[in-house]
């Protein structure tokens, strides 16, 4: 008798709690060059939600794959784990130490690839194309480079995922094209890719006593006991120490980039003309433009 064996896969999503960018005041740098998060509103990173939704949609497809979201910050960066698992997610780890504090993409990415060495095996990890608190899309290729294996970017959607392989429709400046790569490998996720779902009402219920060890014990829950009789509510929390990396790649002084200082633009007017459809008023107004070389 033959038996079809299920295919299944281990996906980590590298998630990241960033400054809300939209409301960037005076207060929204340290003086040591790196941003005062405290300052800012804290949300989701938007690509980071695209690359979610990529994940649970291979979830769907192959019931029985794993989804662990794992993030470096603060303690609140906690809720983005509670994010995921309210969405789909099985697991999340916070990497979260005062010796990470400060980091530029290089070591965020050591910090990472040493918690995915600590992890185990995967099949993929998916995860925004950057963040809106830097911009620079390097951290998610620099993972697959330390890890050492290939990577995708600009992904709009995962088409297939098996037999050692993975295809992706990548959504670039001046088109699309569909490539192919060998698994295991990591993906990162355009934000025109489909939104992610919204929170699932079970599983929000499921999860919303999900908590790390510093937050049970900050929070001083009065029902310490389920987290004994329910251990996925039990967040996993990371240190240093815990993912055995060299404290001199961590943080600042694994951080050769040197923020100078940061700025809140707003673009205004200096003078405005009202125009009617008078073809003769636009005809004119396109010659001013076209003289003053502001167009053309």
């Amino acid at each position: 008798m033959n038996y079809l064996m299920e295919v299944t896969f281990n996906i980590i999503v590298l998630a990241k709690q960033v400054p809300d960018t939209r409301n960037v005041g005076k207060d929204a740098m340290k003086t040591d060059g790196t941003v005062n998060r405290a300052a800012l509103p804290a949300i989701f990173n938007p690509e980071d939600l695209n690359a979610m939704e990529q994940a649970l949609g291979i979830k769907d497809r192959f019931p029985g794959s794993t989804i662990t979201v794992l993030t470096m910050g603060p303690g609140r960066a906690a809720e983005i784990l509670r994010e995921g698992l309210f969405r789909g997610a099985n697991d999340g780890i916070l990497l979260t130490d005062r010796a990470f504090a400060g980091a530029d993409t290089l070591a965020t990415s050591y910090a990472l690839s040493m918690a995915i060495r600590k992890i185990g095996e995967f099949d993929v990890i998916i995860s925004g194309r950057q963040a809106i608190d830097g911009d620079t899309a390097q951290v998610g290729p620099q993972v697959a480079e330390k890890l050492g294996v290939p990577q995708i970017t600009y992904a709009e959607n995962i088409e297939k995922i098996g037999n050692g392989k993975i295809t992706v429709k990548r959504r670039l400046e001046n088109g699309v094209e569909v490539v192919e790569c060998p698994l295991p490998a990591v993906v990162t996720v355009n934000g025109s890719a489909r939104a992610c779902r919204p929170r699932n009402a079970k599983l929000l219920l499921k999860y919303k006593h999900a908590r790390t060890t510093t937050e049970r014990q900050t929070e001083d829950v009065e029902y310490s006991d389920i987290y004994s009789n329910c251990p996925y509510l039990n967040l996993r929390e990371w240190s240093v120490a815990d993912v055995e990396a060299d404290p001199v790649q961590c943080g600042l002084s694994g951080s050769p980039t040197k923020v100078k200082k940061i700025e809140n633009v707003v673009f205004q007017a200096k003078e405005s003309r009202r125009l009617t459809d008078n073809d003769v008023e636009i005809e004119d107004l396109m010659k001013e433009l076209i003289d003053s070389h502001t167009i053309g």
